[in-house]
């Protein structure tokens, strides 16, 4: 991760709205309703609908689409739409370079 990448990533998280979706998104598995027509194969099990968070937030979908949008291009969460709903869930990647870029700032620190 370069870093413009980092940037962009700590900057996404730098909105309240944005760090408080995605530590919903963080700390909340599989909370949708299960549509019957969806092969179970196709669920992800670290998943939160869209329609779930916004109903979390108070927000409108348009509202949350965007911040959604935001948290997705700074590529701290993926998207996966399965039928008629879309899942979102953590971006595993991006969290570890969170926590490397910071442990190597400690490292530093204490050299």
């Amino acid at each position: 991760m370069d870093l413009e990448e980092k940037v962009k990533l700590f900057k996404a998280l730098g909105h309240k709205t944005r760090f408080e979706i995605f530590k919903k998104v963080l700390q909340t598995p599989y909370v949708c309703s299960v549509d019957k027509k969806v092969k179970s194969e196709n669920i992800i099990k670290q998943a939160t609908c869209v329609g779930t968070i916004a109903q979390e937030f108070n927000y409108s979908l348009p509202t949350i689409s965007k911040h959604l949008k935001e948290l997705h291009d700074a590529k701290l969460i993926t998207m996966n739409k399965v039928s008629n709903k879309i899942y979102v869930e953590p971006n595993k990647e991006s969290i570890e370079q969170i926590a490397y870029c910071f442990n190597e700032i400690l490292k530093e620190l204490n050299n």
